[in-house]
């Protein structure tokens, strides 16, 4: 028999997001920022201003459905609070990846709770941009606006005086210049000059040649439309070649001057020299969507890449190579985080140097994990060509300080139509190959299992509510009679665990207790169990039973070893009354088998309270039977495995002559002998022949609730 418990991992953000912790995370970010900004605010007021900003995030990332862009005025207030330094948006965006999800928990998946976290950051660096363009963009029409004036006064000085428009027209901050309608440049003035890097550049050259790669179609028409008198003017933002080759980004804004009569007589030219802002904004969204460690694509990237390649039109397809390294926490472990840093960006460089097309893109996404996407490849093959090239570009070690460090991954491919899945639900499947992948052994490649994947995530979500289902009343104890072989009488009953879920119906121990025993939930539901079978065999007695029946109950290897089992197993005896001889821990054989005398203590001191121990599943262990001698046990329950070949009639000689010799050997010990999975009359009998204590199987009763047994004992009484 299994141990009769239950357990969590953790892998779903607890829900909710308290004033508090919005608070805290303001704290935390304004630590972050408040150096970097030139607002007039104390460093209180700042903090203050900044708790809106994290509710707002807060609430979008609990929202349904999402929308990222609720985060774009967050970058924007960001702005208007003065946070106009370079240095700003990676100091913003870091504290939204580290601590959004820590402090303003949504009550999703991990998973889609870092992906709603990362598109939330690009959401906000979005907002941040294009606050910072507006801002500039705003100064610029101040500055525009004089220009329009001093076009007004140029206009006057033409008519009136040329002494003062050459006063304005020298003296202009920005770059002004008069064409005629055939595009001669006439003249310009000393800021736009220097803007070009030299007068003769610009002079020798029509307007219509002023021409750049850098320019959309949409600009070379512009200045037709307006000799013609089509229109007034134009603003465009436009790219110019330099004296010394290089490229002069410029706002400009190109205004039709008219005579007295109204015709059209000049061109006048404003411009502004925004190559510097434009570089800036440049840098700004490279920190934005690239990771400082390493250069490559970041999270927010990636996502972007992946939710442009699913929304591909009929046809297309997409493959994800997600990848892990292995054993890389040992690296940081034993050499430090510096020198795991330099192995990661190695890796990176390996992993860039894989890619073979345009369409392929590699991203890290966090930690020593990595992604590589490929954009409506041919086919599978190609997607499984790219994993194979990463495993051979990592089988090299990496050599730092003249240390060889191997290096290898675990790599998990999914690939498939791409206007069929979420992104979210992609890098799921990929991330639960990789493991997959992983605990094969690790340095290979698995592809995607839609039936595997199902399994997972059922896993997953068991793991995530056993934690709360013992609070919520979700588990419940069914018993299996234990038959005396002689007389046919009920001696007592093995309690057995049932998880009664709300999606998944009623699960066997085998569903559940390897999950709780993987996250030692198994601890507080075996205390449960413990508590909840010894208070209903006191209530068994206490109801007019003949005999006093035992009750039976697993202890799980973890349970075996925790500090507080012994007061644990003494307080449920307590509580309930029961008497310790009417209790009887089944411990199997594999937790007892070559344990030292300490792993022995516990149940020594549990067996000196008088409660009977049972070496469970005996049989299954390929045990030293001399063992026996020394082990604190009363009762050997041997495995179904031995008595299957006693169901004939004959029965099997060997089967036979096992049990026969296990009964003599524990007879001989003092030691009674129960026996599992009785399930025919012809194996009740033989194993009553061979002399077998007790039974339990099908063949008396399935597991059933407390009441059957109950009854069962008062059939026999009668």
């Amino acid at each position: 028999m299994g141990p009769a418990a239950a357990g969590h991992e953790e892998g779903t953000v607890p829900e909710g997001a308290p004033e508090d912790s919005i608070r805290r995370f303001a704290a935390i970010w304004s630590r972050a920022i408040f150096p970097v900004t030139a607002t007039s605010m104390t460093r209180v007021e700042f903090e203050d201003h900044l708790v809106p900003l994290a509710r707002v995030l807060s609430d979008a990332l609990r929202a349904a459905p999402f929308d990222p862009r609720a985060a774009v005025p967050v970058g924007t207030a960001l702005v208007d609070a003065h946070c106009t330094d370079p240095e700003a948006l990676p100091s913003i965006l870091g504290v939204i990846d580290a601590y959004l999800v820590l402090y303003c928990t949504p009550g999703l998946p991990v998973d889609e709770a870092r992906a709603r976290c990362s598109r939330l950051q690009h959401a906000v660096a979005v907002g941040f941009s294009q606050a910072l363009r507006e801002r500039t963009l705003h100064e610029q029409e101040s500055i525009l606006r004089a220009a329009i004036t001093a076009q007004a006064e140029a206009e006057k000085a033409l008519a009136a005086s040329e002494a003062r428009f050459r006063a304005v027209f020298e003296s202009a901050a920005i770059g002004i210049g008069i064409a005629d309608l055939d595009g001669r440049v006439l003249e310009i003035n000393e800021a736009l000059t220097r803007m070009f890097g030299s007068e003769a550049h610009v002079m020798r050259r029509n307007v219509g040649e002023w021409v750049h790669p850098d320019n959309g179609p949409e600009v070379r028409g512009l200045n037709g439309e307006l000799v013609r008198g089509e229109r007034e003017g134009y603003h465009v933002e436009k790219a110019y070649p330099r004296a010394d080759g290089s490229v002069l980004w410029a706002n400009l804004k190109v205004s039709l001057l008219r005579d007295a009569a109204g015709r059209p007589q000049y061109q006048l030219a404003l411009l502004e020299d925004v190559t510097e802002r434009r570089a800036l904004l440049r840098r700004l969204r490279h920190q934005a969507t690239h990771d400082a460690l390493t250069g490559l694509p970041n999270r927010a990237h990636f996502f972007e890449s992946l939710d442009r390649a699913l929304s591909g039109g009929p046809g297309s397809r997409i493959g994800v190579c997600y990848l892990d390294l292995d054993g890389f926490k040992a690296v940081n472990d034993s050499l430090g985080h510096a020198v795991g840093d330099r192995l990661l960006v190695a890796v990176a460089e390996r992993l860039h140097g894989c890619l073979t097309s345009p369409d392929q893109l590699v991203a890290r996404i966090g930690g020593d994990e990595f992604v590589a996407l490929y954009t409506d490849p041919p086919d599978a093959a190609e997607v499984v060509a790219l994993a194979e090239r990463i495993l051979a570009a990592l089988s090299t070690p990496v050599t730092l300080d003249g240390r060889e460090l191997p290096v290898h991954c675990s790599i998990g491919i999914v690939h498939g139509p791409a206007n069929s899945r979420a992104a979210a639900d992609v890098l799921r499947s990929a991330d639960i190959t990789m493991y997959r992948a992983k605990e094969l052994g690790g340095n290979r490649y698995e592809v995607a299992d839609p039936d595997a994947d199902a399994r997972a995530i059922t896993r997953h979500g068991l793991t995530n509510r056993l934690p709360g289902a013992l609070e919520r009343g979700e588990f419940f104890i069914e018993y299996q009679p234990l038959i005396g072989l002689e007389d046919g009488g009920v001696r007592g009953a093995e309690a057995l665990v049932r998880w009664l879920h709300p999606v998944h119906g009623v699960l066997g121990p085998d569903q559940f207790i390897p999950l709780a025993e993987s996250t030692g939930q198994i601890v507080p539901l075996g205390r449960w169990v413990l508590q909840e079978a010894a208070r209903q065999a006191r209530s068994w007695t206490m109801g007019g039973a003949t005999c006093s029946p035992h009750v039976s109950v697993n202890l799980s290897p973890i349970q075996l070893h925790h500090p507080d089992l012994v007061s644990e197993v003494a307080r449920a005896l307590d509580e309930s009354g029961l008497p310790p001889a009417s209790l009887c821990l089944e411990v199997t054989e594999s937790a007892l088998i070559g344990a030292d005398e300490d792993a022995l203590k516990p149940l020594r001191r549990i067996a000196d309270l008088g409660v009977e121990i049972a070496l469970d599943d005996f049989g299954t262990g390929y045990s030293n039977l001399s063992s026996l001698r020394w082990l604190p046990v009363s009762v050997l329950k041997l495995d179904r495995a031995f008595t299957r070949g006693l169901r004939q009639n004959p029965p099997d000689p060997v089967d036979s002559k096992i049990v026969e010799g296990v009964v003599s050997l524990a007879h001989g010990l003092g030691l009674t002998v129960t026996v599992e999975g009785v399930e025919t009359r012809t194996q009740a009998e033989h194993l009553r022949d061979l002399g077998c204590d007790t039974g339990q199987g099908w063949y008396y009763a399935r597991p059933g609730p407390p009441e059957s047994l109950h009854k069962l004992a008062l059939a026999d009484a009668g």
